[in-house]
């Protein structure tokens, strides 16, 4: 690339303001993820292209997941003049019941705001009642409760999602994904490769890349028949199938079939498909309210006493008390 490749920006337009609102415990992965590529941007530009202002929820400073913590130059609720307004979230997104938050982020989206919300902090802009009716996606780790709980969104998979005027993303190391791709769209695609080259991102990743290891990483198993049924069995786990049913979605019969789980997995077709039902459970009980009678439905369970049962026998405690921390 040589020097007359690179767009260079009107050195008279004005810098788009960022609004970053963080949540006491956000992750400091995820908001410098997003952050820095801005940075970098104006350092290569050689102007500040973008200039960021930080918002807490009283205007006081925020500590991060890490303890480490960031100054606050505004508050909720504060008028704010921004393009785009990024939402960090803490661990327990789903916990968070500011009534003045959400009101303020309805107010921004009547406006010209564009909201992005980042790993936790789509269920922030759920709650608030701005994402009925969009595409979005959210860290992979909250995205079961996420489901549940808010029915009218569509749920994607991928690395982040732009639908119109709302912005979601996993979070994590996707963050640079996102910030690269709405650099390109503000400053054009010289300026993006040259940002994604400081970060060493040397392969862009697009915004429905998985944000998970594929099955056959995550198994170290090689085998099509085995990854086939292993995908049945995540993708239904409100209505679990059959062992008959799996087995006949590859051409096995079940002691065929369970004979390659025992042999390849280490474990019985059942016990490895409740395992899955259970991890789904323990994410469900650490990151939403739901009851544990609706938790247990939602796992495949036909009631709350069985769930219970096969929880505690599995994990040593039961979902109340694991729920409680103890």
């Amino acid at each position: 690339m040589t020097q007359s490749d690179i767009i260079v920006p009107d050195s008279d337009a004005k810098p788009i303001t960022l609004g970053l609102l963080l949540i006491d415990g956000f992750a400091l992965m995820s908001y410098a993820a997003v952050i820095e590529p801005y940075r970098a941007a104006n350092v290569l530009a050689g102007r500040a292209l973008y200039r960021w202002v930080h918002i807490s929820i009283d205007g006081a400073p925020v500590r991060a997941s890490n303890g480490a913590t960031i100054l606050a130059d505004g508050k909720v609720g504060a008028p704010i003049d921004c393009a785009t307004l990024f939402v960090f979230a803490a661990g327990d997104p789903a916990g968070f019941a500011d009534a003045a938050t959400f009101a303020w982020l309805r107010r921004l989206a009547t406006g010209q705001v564009t909201l992005a919300g980042v790993s936790g902090a789509p269920y922030l802009m759920a709650r608030a009642g701005l994402l009925d009716g969009y595409r979005a996606t959210i860290h992979w780790d909250h995205r079961p409760g996420f489901i549940e709980a808010f029915p009218m969104v569509t749920v994607d998979t991928g690395l982040y999602v732009i639908d119109r005027r709302r912005v979601t993303c996993a979070g994590g190391s996707a963050g640079l994904d996102l910030a690269v791709d709405l650099i390109e769209r503000d400053q054009g695609h010289a300026l993006a490769n040259r940002v994604s080259e400081w970060f060493i991102r040397t392969e862009q990743r697009s915004a429905d890349r998985p944000q998970r290891l594929s099955l056959r990483d995550r198994y170290a198993i090689t085998d099509d028949r085995l990854l086939k049924v292993l995908a049945q069995m995540e993708r239904a786990v409100e209505e679990p199938l059959a062992r008959s049913d799996l087995a006949l979605c590859v051409g096995l019969s079940v002691r065929q079939l369970e004979r390659l789980f025992v042999q390849r997995l280490g474990r019985t077709i059942d016990q490895l498909y409740l395992g899955i039902r259970l991890d789904q459970a323990r994410v469900l009980l650490t990151r939403t309210g739901l009851s544990v009678t609706a938790i247990a439905l939602a796992c495949g369970f036909r009631s709350s006493s069985s769930f219970s049962r096969s929880f505690a026998a599995q994990i040593g405690v039961s979902p109340t008390r694991y729920r409680a921390g103890l």
